[in-house]
């Protein structure tokens, strides 16, 4: 399982949210290229990082942050929030992005993201699953829509797609573990899929039980940022999965 820390970007700035809400927002640092760089010579090798100013705006916003980082670490940078446009997706490659995360826009315009996923190749988008009592959210989670999680997963396996972050609105920030339940009701009907927990990881132990699971990845946060997980152990964890 891949161990993937977040940054979370608003006026670039390194940030946390509780919940989704923007008015619960934490600064924990000035400079996400310093927090990247450390996380790298720790040993971490993936990033998460989410442009929650892009999610708000609909549109890319911090696309300088993604290229910094891009530029001058060897992380592997997959890069979410505010993409909606050809020109969106094209800044977010351009600026560095390994994969990209396709969130809202894959509720709004399905055609556009498998238009995208033709041109840039499956393995190239992440399906972003928002979800708050397993419907799905967009627009930075400030909305929430009437479709399924499991319709929504349903529809775009079908279509091809191979990776899916799927977080637990009511989980994230709060430390007090991921919806484990959740993600192993998701394998269950969808075996094959690269799916990625988000939310609510707030310990060693927890990261091992999602490995357990099945899980191809965990992205964690607030937990590294409050000291709950310490980068060493993480780097460790990393190293010893096969």
């Amino acid at each position: 399982m891949n161990v993937i820390p977040a940054i979370d970007i608003i006026d670039g700035k390194c940030v946390r949210l509780s919940q989704g809400d923007y008015a619960l927002k934490t600064v924990y640092h000035q400079e996400p290229l310093e927090v990247a760089k450390q996380w790298e010579a720790a040993g971490i090798t993936h990033l998460h990082l989410v442009d929650l100013d892009g999610a708000k705006a609909s549109h890319i916003v911090n696309h300088a942050v993604l290229k910094a980082i891009a530029s001058q670490t060897k992380l592997e940078v997959d890069f979410g929030g505010g993409i909606k446009s050809d020109e969106d997706i094209q800044i977010a490659f351009e600026s560095g992005a390994a994969k990209i995360t396709a969130g809202s826009i894959a509720v709004t315009s399905r055609e556009t993201v498998l238009r995208w996923m033709n041109h840039y190749g499956a393995s190239k988008i992440i399906l972003g699953a928002d979800v708050r009592n397993e419907l799905v959210a967009i627009h930075g989670w400030q909305k929430e829509s009437n479709l399924s999680l499991f319709d929504f997963l349903n529809d775009y396996t079908a279509a091809g797609i191979q990776y899916v972050i799927c977080t637990d609105i009511s989980k994230d920030g709060m430390l007090q573990g991921s919806s484990v339940g959740l993600y192993q009701k998701i394998l269950q009907q969808f075996p094959g899929l690269h799916l990625i927990a988000s939310g609510g990881v707030s310990s060693m132990a927890e990261l091992q039980h999602l490995a357990d699971c099945g899980l191809y990845g965990a992205i964690v946060g607030k937990a590294i940022y409050e000291g709950k997980i310490n980068l060493q152990d993480l780097a460790a964890f990393q190293k010893k999965q096969p």
